[in-house]
């Protein structure tokens, strides 16, 4: 092997680094850990986002190459907002991004019983204790940043007293809200997380998994560390907002009979400009009717962006290249971008379509003749085989590839010059032929017979352009999609609903494209000549109904007007 050969060898094998892998290759050469155990624990409220396929890459990806395992485990604590049809939608992001869990799906719920006792052991050893206040009035108990909080009336209740309260709790005898259990740790503390959280409260509602067992829920803190604890996680990663609850995940497994204790890494979580990722937010998008649902193209959901047609493999190089650390920042969204154009174009088959037709007839080809054209699927790829195109005397050219006259920066079709059609021939355009308000509704042209496949003798044509024959090609539904905001951090605005950019979907009804076209199964992404990189829709594109999203345009074209604002 040459020393080039075994140099590349040696960086295909090298691992990426960073300060969570620093982390872990000291916690294995000590000792201190003897195997790598991480999970992913999305709540089952709403749909997976762009931030969430982050940290599935990082837990997922970290697990496979230390040869360890990550668990999938719904964190379906709060009955109230969780629905199975969730759970299933999140299962199948994580598979499709190219992922899979250790054994079974896990849930918190399947912890319930081990979560109560647990609970009751807090409260047998004088650290947990029940409380009447409101919730209005624990947070004036609470206290500020600047100040100390107060101690809550009940907070030395007697063990026995509080063990009663608990289990009537558990047995339904008070109303939602009017009683919590808490855990007795510091009211002064100076990281509010600490002082004296709720672990456990009221909510009688139908769970999706325990049906009505239970009519009281542990909190988010108190079940995440010790679900993790249980099922034996070594390093619990998490994104940076959960840094001032590491005191707390410590203090629950510190205060429990439990062998494993995990060790709680936080990384930064990632910021997508033109995006909003807060759940609460997306939600509203939906409900408002602003997009068609959790799904849609426009949302930066994990199922929006596999319907605009981004690959899998494009959203794990974009998570790789925004890298891992604990600083937060905003990405561009040409990034993203860039990454899906890499990967299209490699992989997506050529074709072509013809958005906003205008009628070109060739006055000197024969009016009964149709000419089969044997097109390269992929320039660059001979392996990928051929297309079949037809060529016909009536052709359809876009509008916006035609201008009566124009400057010799124009390189397309202008009246009295040539120009070559994509895989074809050579083409003049001799006249043109108006409707009675004086739109231009058809070309006369003269193609050149001697220029299929060689270049025309005498003359030089203007540049290329595409086409698809009038009499074989089919009618398609094309959606146009965009940036959802207009804005580079909709967040920030007060009403982040009038950031939405009005031009993010135009649906075009009229388009018509190559034959070859017809045999697109959904979801099968292609670049259309000179237009885009388009996805045949996953639910509405059949053989009879073409319908395809756009999935992102050939070159950035928010670049310039960024540059300007």
């Amino acid at each position: 092997m040459s020393d080039s050969n075994t140099a590349d060898a040696e960086a295909s094998n090298v691992k990426p680094t960073n300060f969570i892998r620093n982390i872990i290759d000291n916690d294995l050469e000590s000792g201190k850990r003897t195997n790598v155990q991480t999970r992913f624990p999305p709540e089952p409220n709403g749909f997976l986002h762009i931030g969430h396929a982050k940290s599935i890459c990082i837990n997922f990806g970290i697990a496979k190459d230390y040869n360890g395992e990550c668990n999938l485990r719904f964190d379906d604590t709060n009955p109230a907002k969780e629905e199975a049809a969730y759970a299933e939608a999140i299962a199948n992001d994580v598979e499709w991004l190219g992922f899979k869990w250790a054994g079974e799906i896990k849930h918190s719920a399947d912890y319930f019983d081990r979560l109560f006792d647990y609970a009751v052991e807090l409260i047998e050893k004088g650290v947990a204790y029940v409380c009447e206040l409101s919730m209005e009035e624990m947070r004036d108990y609470r206290g500020t940043l600047t100040e100390p909080g107060k101690n809550s009336p009940y907070r030395d209740r007697a063990v026995a007293e509080n063990l009663d309260l608990f289990n009537r709790m558990k047995a339904g005898e008070f109303e939602d809200g009017s009683i919590a259990l808490r855990a007795k740790i510091d009211m002064s503390s100076p990281n509010i997380n600490l002082r004296d959280p709720v672990i456990y409260r009221i909510k009688k509602a139908h769970h999706i998994r325990t049906g009505d067992k239970w009519c009281i829920y542990p909190t988010y803190d108190f079940t995440h560390g010790i679900s993790d604890a249980i099922e034996g996680i070594t390093h619990s990663l998490c994104t940076l907002e959960f840094e001032d609850h590491r005191p707390l995940y410590d203090w629950f497994l510190e205060n429990i009979t439990i062998d494993c204790h995990p060790q709680q890494i936080e990384f930064s979580r990632l910021n997508l400009e033109h995006t909003i990722t807060s759940k609460r937010k997306l939600n509203l998008l939906v409900n408002e009717g602003v997009v068609d649902g959790w799904d849609d193209p426009r949302m930066p959901t994990i199922s929006g962006m596999r319907r605009r047609g981004y690959s899998a493999a494009a959203i794990r190089d974009f998570i790789g290249r925004t890298g891992v650390t604990k600083k937060v920042h905003t990405v561009e969204m040409s990034l993203l971008e860039n990454s899906v154009r890499e990967d299209l174009g490699e992989n997506a088959g050529r074709a072509m379509a013809v958005l906003n037709p205008l009628k070109v007839t060739l006055v000197n080809y024969p009016d009964d003749k149709v000419e089969s054209i044997q097109a390269p699927i992929h320039p660059q790829k001979e392996s990928m085989g051929k297309r079949e195109i037809f060529f016909s005397k009536t052709i359809l050219i876009d509008q916006a590839d035609f201008r009566e006259s124009a400057n010799k920066k124009y390189k397309r079709l202008v009246l009295g010059k040539a120009v070559r059609l994509r895989n074809a021939y050579v083409i003049t355009c001799d006249e043109i032929v108006r409707d009675g308000q004086g739109n231009i509704v058809e070309l006369l042209c003269t193609v050149d017979l001697n220029t299929l496949g060689k270049n025309p003798e005498g003359y030089k044509p203007k540049g290329v352009i595409h086409w698809v024959s009038e009499s074989h090609s089919k009618p398609a539904t094309v959606r146009l999609y965009d940036r959802l905001f207009n804005v580079a951090n909709p967040a920030a605005e007060e009403n982040f609903l009038d950031c939405v950019n009005p031009e993010c979907l135009v649906e075009v009804v009229d388009a018509r494209v190559e034959l070859s076209l017809g045999e697109a199964k959904p979801e099968q992404v292609f670049q259309f000549e000179r237009e885009g990189y388009f996805c045949a829709d996953r639910y509405q594109h059949s053989a009879d109904n073409l319908v395809f999203n756009r999935t992102v345009t050939l070159r950035d074209s928010w670049a310039k007007i960024e540059a300007k604002s």
